[in-house]
Formats: C-alpha cells, sequence, structure tokens
C-alpha cells in the first residue's frame, strides 16, 4: 500500500511538473524505472488532458481566425517539456496551432527523453553522495 501511495505521488508530481517528480521519486526509494515510468505517465495525462480540453477551448477562440501555425517547429515543443513543463508546453502548442497528434507525439517524445536525463542525473548523483 505505502508503495502505491508513493507512485501515485510521483504520478500527480508528473502531471504537473516533471522535474519534480523524478527527485521526489528518487527521495521517496522507489526504483528508478518505477520512477520514471510513474513521472513519465503523469507528464503524458497531464499533457493529454490539456491538449484535449484545450482543443475545445481553441476552437472557441479561433472561431472567427486562424490560429499562426507552427509548420517545421515541432521539435521546439521537446524542449517545452523542460522549459515550461509539459502542460503548459501543451497549451502552448494549441495556441499556436499545433496538431493534436503531432503535439502529443513530440511532446511524448520530450517527456520520455527528460524523464532518462533526469533518473540518469539523480542516479549519478545519488551514486556520487557517501
Amino acid at each position: 500500500m505505502e508503495q502505491a501511495i508513493k507512485l501515485l505521488t510521483v504520478f500527480g508530481l508528473g502531471a504537473v511538473e516533471l522535474w519534480a517528480a523524478v527527485p521526489a521519486g528518487l527521495a521517496l526509494g522507489l526504483h528508478p524505472v518505477a520512477t520514471g515510468i510513474a513521472a513519465a505517465g503523469g507528464a503524458v495525462a497531464g499533457i493529454l488532458a490539456v491538449v484535449f480540453l484545450g482543443e475545445q477551448v481553441r476552437a472557441r477562440l479561433f472561431k472567427r481566425r486562424d490560429p499562426v501555425v507552427a509548420r517545421g517547429r515541432y521539435q521546439r515543443l521537446l524542449l517545452a517539456s523542460l522549459l515550461t513543463g509539459a502542460p503548459l508546453g501543451a497549451a502552448l502548442g494549441l495556441l499556436l496551432g499545433a496538431s493534436t497528434g503531432r503535439l502529443c507525439l513530440w511532446m511524448g517524445s520530450g517527456i520520455v527523453l527528460w524523464t532518462v536525463l533526469l533518473i540518469l542525473a539523480g542516479l549519478l548523483g545519488l551514486a556520487g553522495t557517501p
């Protein structure tokens, strides 16, 4: 039961901020793979919620006008999951007119990439402590 609460905590933190979820999972003593899966799963759940709810909002906002389409700039969304957080990065992508499918693909790729890097950084940091 205690393990499930830790995993749900990391999942919930991941939905809000990946940078908080990974260190919290490692600090809670979760296995690094479990931490990564829970944190990335939470972050993906966060962007899916924003994308699917935000699509309706975007449709209302841009009812009369076409949004600015972010053609060829999807790769920058990889950085959004790190710099602004996954939910805010997804919202910005929607406002820039990104398609929901490509937005989810690139944001998900960014989440996986940054989760792996954060886990590795955390493990290297833990390995260096006495």
